[in-house]
């Protein structure tokens, strides 16, 4: 199958490699995204500390006098209960981000691009058991990429960029064996990749782990198949895989150790989502 070539653009892109190729037939002929290898696919804090004043003896009293903001008799009562604290958010995320994350959700990977037409990125794993605190950082930051020509709101077949939003991770595979993990995963050689990126980096190993994205797929269905709900145009295939040191088709990726990590973190019944895109994006 001949591997369409993206668009030239102006600047150090437009002297970049074609997209690279697939050594699996079954890939090309099913996903359409980095899958494919080759074509298509106000933050939280705590509330504010009640203003403490101290009684004072009255002005004019005799004898000696209360030091300046130390608490007469009375004054714990007078002060009220404290106020409470809100659970903790994750910062860089506004308000109509952070309302797409499911409420039942309790570990949230969050890559956050450098600008919009970027492919170089950052990734932390946030997760919230107890939800009366809120999220915390559990690991990362690590070095991520994305497409090769940044963000989308509306992915496309060919575009070469990562589309923005909340998405699922619902189930796993790779070539090689799980290091260990609660999602679902399918070892197969169909996962063999070949071939070099846009910077001329080779390819291999780049699917010994991959994590679908639940981008236009059938949740918890393996990585492989090839269903695309939006439809064929909308693109799909969009994965987390082992980065390969260059920009992607559409995937998330992260180096090899920290994909077995996140492989080895992730639980199912903690309802894991990626939420993505560049700094402006996920502000909003």
């Amino acid at each position: 199958m001949p591997v369409p070539e993206p668009v030239p653009r102006s600047g150090s892109r437009a002297s970049r490699r074609p997209p690279y190729t697939v050594g699996a037939a079954l890939l090309l002929l099913l996903l359409t995204g980095c899958a494919a290898a080759a074509t298509a696919p106000g933050p939280g804090g705590t509330a504010p500390a009640a203003v403490r004043t101290g009684a004072h003896a009255p002005t004019g009293s005799t004898g000696a006098h209360a030091p300046t903001g130390a608490a007469g008799p009375g004054a714990a009562a007078a002060r009220g209960p404290a106020a409470p604290t809100a659970p903790r958010g994750i910062r860089m995320l506004g308000q109509t981000v952070r309302s797409a994350i499911p409420a039942e959700s309790r570990q949230a990977l969050v890559v956050t691009g450098n600008s919009p037409d970027s492919s170089e990125a950052t990734a932390v794993l946030y997760t919230r058991d107890d939800p009366a605190v809120g999220w915390q950082p559990a690991a990362g930051p690590w070095p991520a990429h994305n497409a090769l020509y940044g963000w989308t709101d509306e992915h496309r077949v060919n575009d070469l960029r990562t589309p923005i939003g909340v998405y699922g991770l619902t189930a796993a595979g790779g070539l090689l064996e799980a290091p260990g993990t609660e999602l679902p995963y399918v070892q197969s050689p169909a996962f063999t990749v070949s071939g070099e990126g846009f910077d001329g980096e080779s390819l291999e190993g780049s699917f010994d782990y991959v994590i679908a994205i639940d981008y236009n797929r059938v949740p918890g269905a393996s990585p492989l198949d090839p269903t695309r709900p939006l439809g064929e145009e909308r693109g799909g295939g969009i994965w987390l895989h082992v980065d390969h040191g260059g920009p992607t088709q559409g995937c998330i990726s992260l180096p090899a150790e920290r994909m077995e990590e996140l492989l080895r973190i992730l639980d199912p019944a903690k309802l894991p989502v990626i939420v993505m895109g560049d700094g402006a994006a996920l502000a909003r």
